[in-house]
């Protein structure tokens, strides 16, 4: 079945994203279907090809029955037109604060067109605290701008909510069950220390809510963030555990079987039910099934049922990068675990060999996808994951013990969970152990390229394990590995030094590739300001030491989320002053205490403040001292403008930076100071679709630096932002693409744009 619904998945992938062919698509696989099976007869392999035609035109077909009410030709006219909708939309998954969340549209209204669909969405909330709490199952009414996607996407619009938002109808009693034992999870390990409690709820029930960024990062980094997305070990763990109990209390198979369906049901619904809980669950299910029938099962024939019968349920599927992962992991660990822990044994003892293949296995057949969203190699996957595996199933099944008890015995339930907090506390220090290490990522190219050659390394590693071809195979083999190793270490050597050789001296502003954030620097006679810090310490240090920037003589922090100050701690000591905007909460205050605790003169500043930076003045024009109906967050971004002063007064380069001001703070920053053109403007809010074309086009600047994340889940920078730029005639530069950019003021008037992702030596020069 493997080969059939492998080609099934493929051809589903290409075909949502072609909605227009889709119709076609199915009649031309079902004619394939029947034609390939009669000259199956002769040529027994052409039944493949039948089955696998077959296979593909339901999931096909069914997505071509759906492509219509996904994109309802009302909401699809709304959307570019740019009109503010009022919706009512269901939640679908656990909101995390400051994240976007995945909804279902139930109703729409806009002018006097209302409509009833059932879309899904996915949701950009404002900041606020109605939406953050509304739990899964909660029907919500909200006003925004909605934002088509493209039809492959499994979200076929995104939201993003202006105001007007607040909760009408609460879940479904089930999901109301599911949602108050997770509260009372997340109350009962509150009061344990650091990321071990943070952890916790992740490893047990799936629920990342209480994870930081900085713990996300470090178990990416390391490789270990598989440990919080429920899946088939979960699942087993479960279900042997009724079983077990079942059979010690006597019941019949039967009997075992249905509470077991009855369990994993519920365990769906506690754990909501994501692309990898569902691959899980249908797995799981079927091995029931076929356990209840006398049958036997085999790994790879349940995989790809369970595959299939997905596909069916929901065709776009075929695009998620967590259900292909989930996939590909399974199948990698049934297929490569134990050949290559049999290879592992002639060097190693048999238990390391099976820890180690494990983790291997599944790293093989995942990396693809992987490079697909990350283009490195971690350097420590496999160590971190043989040390922190055996801690899961340990903080999976009590976390999930202590989860079920909250509500009823809360003294054992808080037994439990600090039990259980010991091992996610093992998890979360081995993350940051080699999350924080020296080289924990290997640089590796990205897209198809980087993809094809990670693919060829792969087998070239699984024959040199498996031993193909015999001790003359594994010569050969062991050649071809060295060599390509050795090339890949000559390529990344060779960029680093063109990087260096390349990188232009005199450059005047740089922005830092640190993710989804802002980290920009400006120079100038030797003096630097910073303006944001990214999300992280560690990337922002990376790139001041890249620069060489050891000092920063003006700090501003535009406003207080993450992915603007969260790289701080990394400049603690080396700032002399910081600006800081209007303080929200105790948080702020305390990231402001913390920067003047380690040496920096610290000011709180508004519209009207201004000061030199070498031959650079700046000015502070936004926000008003007076924040009339202006929050502190986004639209009290602290705004900044800097000019040539004195003899540089037309020699060096202007700039604007807009923070993560949205379109009605932009129209009040216009309406109190007077714009003009400027070399470069740091864009407002990542490229975000919040934004006032009429600014961009009254500051008509020759750059645009935008600091973006690559894969981000907000789709920035968004279509309608490029075009603004585009048609102020600003030249776009983003992070996610191009990495650090750097700009110089040319002798001769406008600037010198050096990328790092640019070709050798690529300097593009604008007048």
């Amino acid at each position: 079945m493997a080969i059939p619904v492998a080609a099934a998945w493929a051809v589903t992938a290409v075909m949502i994203g072609m909605p227009g062919v889709l119709p076609w698509a199915v009649g031309a696989l079902v004619a394939l279907a029947v034609g390939t099976a009669v000259l199956g007869r002769r040529w027994r392999w052409l039944l493949v090809v039948s089955l696998a035609c077959a296979t593909a035109a339901v999931p096909v077909s069914l997505a071509a029955a759906q492509a219509g009410a996904r994109h309802p030709a009302a909401l699809v006219e709304a959307a570019r037109a740019g009109r503010q909708v009022t919706v009512l939309l269901v939640v679908d998954e656990t909101m995390r604060d400051g994240h976007p969340f995945a909804a279902t549209l139930t109703d729409a209204s806009f002018g006097e067109t209302a409509l009833s669909a059932s879309v899904p969405i996915a949701v950009f909330p404002q900041r606020g605290e109605v939406v953050q709490r509304a739990a899964i199952g909660s029907t919500v009414s909200a006003r925004g701008v909605l934002v088509a996607e493209d039809p492959g996407e499994s979200a076929a619009f995104r939201f993003f909510v202006s105001g007007d938002q607040r909760v009408v109808r609460g879940p479904p009693w089930f999901l109301a069950w599911a949602d108050g034992l997770r509260a009372d999870f997340r109350r009962l390990v509150a009061d344990l220390p650091g990321d071990g409690a943070r952890l916790l709820p992740g490893l047990s029930i799936g629920d990342t809510s209480a994870v930081t960024d900085e713990l996300d990062a470090s178990m990416k980094a390391s490789s270990l963030t598989h440990l919080t997305a429920v899946s088939g070990a979960n699942c087993a763990v479960i279900i042997a555990l009724v079983m077990l109990a079942g059979a010690r209390l006597g019941l019949p198979r039967g009997g075992r079987i249905g509470i077991s369906l009855v369990v994993l049901l519920g365990f769906v619904v506690l754990v909501t039910p994501e692309p990898s809980v569902l691959r899980a669950a249908v797995m799981a299910g079927i091995v029931l099934a076929a356990l209840a029938s006398g049958r036997p099962t085999r790994g790879l024939p349940v995989l790809a049922l369970a595959v299939i019968v997905l596909l069916i349920v929901d065709p776009w599927l075929a695009r998620s990068y967590g259900f292909a992962l989930s996939v590909l992991a399974t199948g990698g660990l049934l297929l490569l675990a134990r050949p290559l822990a049999g290879a592992l044994a002639r060097w190693l003892p048999m238990p390391l060999a099976v820890a180690l293949s494990v983790p291997l296995a599944a790293q093989l057949a995942c990396q693809p996808v992987l490079i697909l969203l990350n283009p490195s190699i971690p350097t420590y996957g496999v160590i971190a994951n043989v040390l922190a595996e055996p801690a899961a199933p340990v903080a999976t099944v009590l976390g999930l013990v202590a989860c079920v008890l909250a509500p009823w015995v809360p003294p054992l339930a808080h037994l439990v969970a600090a039990i259980a907090w010991v091992p996610s506390a093992w998890i979360a220090a081995v993350a940051g152990f080699f999350a924080g290490l020296p080289g924990n990522a290997l640089a590796w190219p990205g897209g198809v390229v980087g993809v094809v050659l990670i693919g060829v390394m792969s087998a070239l590693v699984m024959m040199l394990a498996l031993g193909v071809g015999g001790r003359r195979g594994r010569r050969v083999f062991g050649v071809l590995v060295a060599a390509s190793s050795v090339g890949y270490l000559g390529v990344v050597a060779g960029d680093h030094v063109r990087g260096e050789l390349s990188r232009p001296a005199d450059w005047q502003i740089a922005a830092c590739d640190i993710g989804q954030g802002d980290a920009v620097l400006v120079r100038s006679l030797g003096t630097v300001a910073l303006i944001d810090t990214g999300p992280d310490p560690k990337l922002l240090s990376g790139c001041l030491d890249t620069l060489g920037i050891s000092r920063i003589d003006l700090l501003v922090l535009s406003h207080y989320d993450l992915d603007h100050v969260g790289g701080t701690p990394a400049v603690f000591g080396r700032v002399d002053r910081a600006l800081l905007g209007p303080v929200a909460d105790k948080n702020d205050q305390r990231l402001a205490d913390d920067l003047a605790a380690h040496g920096a003169a610290v000011e709180h500043v508004s519209k009207g403040m201004t000061g030199v930076l070498g031959e650079l003045g700046w000015e502070v024009l936004w926000p008003k001292a007076k924040l009339a109906g202006v929050q502190p967050g986004n639209d009290a971004s602290v705004t900044l403008r800097f000019r040539g002063v004195g003899a540089c007064a037309g020699g060096c380069l202007s700039a604007l930076f807009l923070g993560d001001l949205g379109e009605q703070p932009q129209t009040l920053l216009m309406a109190a100071n007077r714009l003009d053109h400027v070399a470069v403007v740091k864009v407002a809010h990542h490229g975000s679709a919040d934004q006032n074309e009429r600014l961009y086009g009254a500051i008509s600047a020759d750059v645009g630096v935008i600091g973006v994340g690559a894969d981000n889940d907000y789709g920035h920078p968004t279509d309608a932002l490029l075009g603004i730029l585009r048609s102020s005639g600003t030249a776009i530069t983003r992070t996610d693409l191009q990495g650090m950019v750097l700009i110089s003021a040319r002798v001769d008037g406008g600037e010198t744009i050096w990328t790092e992702r640019s070709p050798p030596g690529d300097r593009l020069s604008r007048h």
